[in-house]
C-alpha cells in the first residue's frame, strides 16, 4: 500500500512513544491480503480514466447519486473507515461520517438529502443506517444483530433496497472445508421505506443474492445471485454468479446471463443496458455493458470494482484495485481502545526476548516461489532484513523465538496441504540459520509450536491433538485427545496455563488447561470463531481474533480473502474485560505482542 512513514522512521516513531507511555501496550498483527484501492472517474464508454480523488490509503465503495451532483464513497485512514462525498469533477470534497466505527458502502438519496450507509456504529454489527445530510441527525433503520449491505435508493426515494444476512445463520460446508472453520455466509434482497417500516424480502430464503440495483423505472431490482458455497469461492473466481431481476409487485424473475464466470456489481442503466463486472483475473476481467439486444461490450478491462453510474447514464465512477497486497512492517493502524496502540505487520510477528529482532510469514506472490511462504527476520529498526528459512514448493510460517532466543520453533510443510504433499513438520533452527533439524517428522501433520516458559518443551498441534515435546529426550505426549479440532496452542508466560482454538462446544472458542491435561476453562462463548490468541509478556492479557462481529459486506465481492471478517479482541487472562480493538472489513489476525521493558 501507499505509506506516509518509511519503515525506519515508523519503528522510531514506534520506540519513541514507547518511552513517552509506558502504560499503553502495543499489539502487531496482520490484515490479511488488504489489496490498494483507488477510486476513478470515466466517461459512460469508459474512456478518459482520471482520478476521482487524490489517492491516499485506501478508497473504495463509489456510489453517484441519481442526479448525478454528489460521488459518496470510503476512505479509509490509518485503517478507520469513513463516508465522504465529493462533486464529479474533483471539487467539493466533504467528509460526512466521523464515528470511530466502521462506516461503509454510502449511497445518497435521490433529492440528494440523506445518506443511507453501513455502520457498526451501534453494537457492532454491520446494520443499515441514515443521515440526514443537513441536520447531521443518524438513524438505525435496520436495528438487529446479523449483516446488512450495499443499500440501493429507488428513483422516487421511497425505497431502500439492501442485502443482508438477517434470517440465516453462517454455515459451513464439511466437504469443502473438513476443518469446519471458514464460515459460508447466505444473502437476501430487502427493500424497506427510509422511516425503517415495511421491512420486507424479495428473494427467497437460502443461496445468495446481493448488490442491488433499481431499474430506471423504479419498477423491479437488479442483483447478483449464487449459492453460499459459490459465493465464497467467488474471490478467487472460480464460481458462477448470474445476473437476475425481480418485479417488486408481480416476484417475476428475468435472468440476463448464463455462462460459467462471476459476475458481480450490476447496475441497471438507461434504454434498458445493463453493466456488471466480470471478476476471472484474466484478460476478459473488467466492466461489462450488455444491451437488449443481448450484445456485450467491454468498456474497461482489469481490476475494476463497484461501478456507478449516474440516472441518465453519462456519468461513471468506479474503483480499481492498483496492488492485490504488500509487504507491511509496524505501520501504524487505528485502535479503539486507548490502552492498545496497534501496528500491521507481516503473518506471525513474534520479538526476540530482548525486542532486538523480529520473525515473521511471508508470502510468495510470484516467480519460483508464488505460493510459497517463507520465514523472514529482521532487526527492530528495520535493517538486516532477510531469509531465515524458505523451502521451494513448502510453506514455513509460525516461528518463534525460545525463551533463551537462542532457538526458533517454526512450521515447515504443507499444513494446508491438498492430497498426496507431505505432510507438516515442527522444526528448530538458529537465529543465523545454522542448526536447522525437524523434531516432529512423523508423518503425521504437526503445526504451531509455542514454547513453555523455561524453554524445555514444546506444545503443537499433531492432526487433531495436542501435543507436548520434551526436548531433553525427544518424548512427546498427548495434552488432548483428538476428540475435536484442538489448535493454535499457546503457553502461558507464568507456565500454568496453555490456551488453545477448539470446536468442542460446538464453534471455535478459546480455552485453557493446564500442562498435566486437567482444569480444562472456557475463556470465550460467542457467535463465530475465536483463535489466533496470544499472551501478554506478564501472561496478564491475551489477544485473539474474532468474528464475532459478523460480515461487513458480502463475502462475493471480497478479492482473495479466505475469511472475510475477524477482528482484534483483548480481554484479561480469565476472560473478563473483553475490548474489540480493531473495526473494519478486513479480516485481522495473527497477533503478536512487543517486548515491554
Amino acid at each position: 500500500m501507499k505509506r506516509t512513514l518509511c519503515l525506519v522512521v515508523t519503528t522510531l516513531l514506534v520506540f519513541t512513544a514507547y518511552s513517552q507511555n509506558r502504560t499503553r501496550h502495543r499489539i502487531l498483527f496482520n490484515r490479511f491480503r488488504m489489496p490498494e484501492v483507488a477510486i476513478f472517474a470515466a466517461d459512460p464508454d469508459g474512456k478518459n480514466e482520471r482520478p476521482l480523488v487524490p489517492h491516499r490509503q485506501m478508497e473504495y465503495s463509489p456510489s453517484i447519486s441519481l442526479n448525478g451532483q454528489w460521488v459518496a464513497f470510503t476512505s479509509e485512514i490509518a485503517g478507520k473507515a469513513d463516508i465522504w462525498r465529493v462533486h464529479p469533477d474533483g471539487s467539493g470534497l466533504e467528509q460526512l461520517t466521523h464515528d470511530p466505527a466502521f462506516d461503509d458502502q454510502g449511497a445518497i438519496s435521490p433529492d440528494g438529502s440523506s445518506l443511507a450507509f453501513i455502520s457498526t456504529r451501534e453494537g457492532g454489527t454491520a446494520n443499515l443506517w441514515l443521515l440526514d445530510i443537513t441536520s447531521r441527525k443518524y438513524r438505525n433503520l435496520s436495528h438487529n444483530s446479523a449483516g446488512s449491505f450495499r443499500p440501493s435508493w429507488s428513483p422516487d426515494g421511497k425505497w431502500i433496497a439492501f442485502s443482508s444476512d438477517l434470517d440465516a445463520s453462517p454455515t459451513v460446508n464439511t466437504q469443502l472445508f473438513p476443518g469446519q472453520w471458514e464460515l459460508l455466509q447466505s444473502t437476501g434482497i430487502y427493500i424497506i421505506h427510509p422511516d425503517g417500516t415495511a421491512l420486507r424480502r424479495l428473494t427467497h430464503p437460502g443461496g445468495v443474492a446481493g448488490t442491488p440495483s433499481w431499474s430506471a423505472d423504479g419498477q423491479s431490482v437488479l442483483f447478483y445471485e449464487t449459492d453460499e458455497t459459490g459465493a465464497y469461492l467467488a474471490k478467487s473466481s472460480r464460481s458462477r454468479t448470474e445476473i437476475v431481476s425481480l418485479d417488486i409487485a408481480t416476484g417475476k424473475r428475468h435472468q440476463y446471463t448464463a455462462s460459467a464466470d462471476t459476475k458481480l456489481w450490476p447496475q441497471s442503466l438507461p434504454n434498458g443496458k445493463i453493466a456488471w463486472v466480470v471478476r476471472s483475473g484474466t484478460e476478459s476481467e473488467g466492466l461489462k455493458l450488455w444491451y437488449p439486444d443481448r450484445k456485450i461490450d467491454t468498456l474497461a478491462k482489469g481490476a475494476v470494482r463497484n461501478p456507478s453510474w449516474s440516472g441518465d447514464g453519462k456519468q461513471l465512477v468506479y474503483a480499481k484495485i492498483l496492488h492485490p497486497a504488500s509487504t507491511e512492517h509496524l505501520i501504524p493502524t487505528t485502535s479503539r481502545d486507548p490502552e492498545f496502540e496497534l501496528f500491521l505487520s507481516e503473518p506471525f510477528p513474534s520479538f526476540s526476548p530482548d525486542g532486538k529482532r523480529l520473525l515473521y510469514s511471508q508470502y510468495g506472490s510470484d516467480g519460483a516461489n508464488a505460493g510459497d511462504t517463507s520465514v523472514e527476520i529482521m532487526d527492530a529498526d528495520g535493517a538486516s532484513k532477510h531469509t531465515l528459512f524458505h523451502e521451494k514448493g513448502s510453506s514455513a510460517y509460525d516461528a518463534v523465538w525460545s525463551p533463551s532466543g537462542e532457538l526458533i520453533a517454526f512450521s515447515v510443510g504443507h499444513y494446508f496441504r491438498s492430497p498426496g504433499l507431505p505432510s507438516a513438520q515442527i522444526a528448530l533452527i538458529k537465529p543465523d540459520g545454522s542448526g536447522f533439524r525437524a523434531i516432529a517428522d512423523d508423518g503425521s501433520n504437526n503445526g504451531f509450536p509455542g514454547w513453555s516458559p523455561d524453554g524445555q518443551r514444546i506444545v503443537f498441534r499433531r492432526g487433531k491433538k495436542l501435543m507436548i515435546l520434551t526436548l531433553a529426550d525427544n518424548t512427546v505426549t498427548a495434552l488432548t485427545d483428538g476428540s475435536h479440532y484442538d489448535n493454535f496452542p499457546q503457553w502461558s508466560p507464568k507456565g500454568d496455563a496453555i490456551m488453545f482454538t477448539s470446536d468442542r462446544d460446538g464453534r471455535f472458542e478459546l480455552y485453557t488447561l493446564r500442562p498435566d491435561g486437567t482444569n480444562l476453562r472456557r475463556l470465550t462463548n460467542t457467535p463465530g470463531s475465536s483463535a489466533h490468541s496470544i499472551w501478554s509478556n506478564n501472561g496478564e492479557w491475551i489477544v485473539f481474533s474474532s468474528g464475532r462481529k459478523g460480515f461487513k459486506d458480502e463475502m462475493a465481492l471480497y478479492d482473495g480473502t479466505p475469511q472475510p471478517y475477524g477482528e482484534i479482541f483483548a480481554m484479561h487472562a480469565d476472560g473478563s474485560d473483553v475490548r474489540q480493538l480493531t473495526d473494519n472489513k478486513w479480516e485481522d489476525a495473527s497477533a503478536g505482542w512487543m517486548p515491554e521493558k
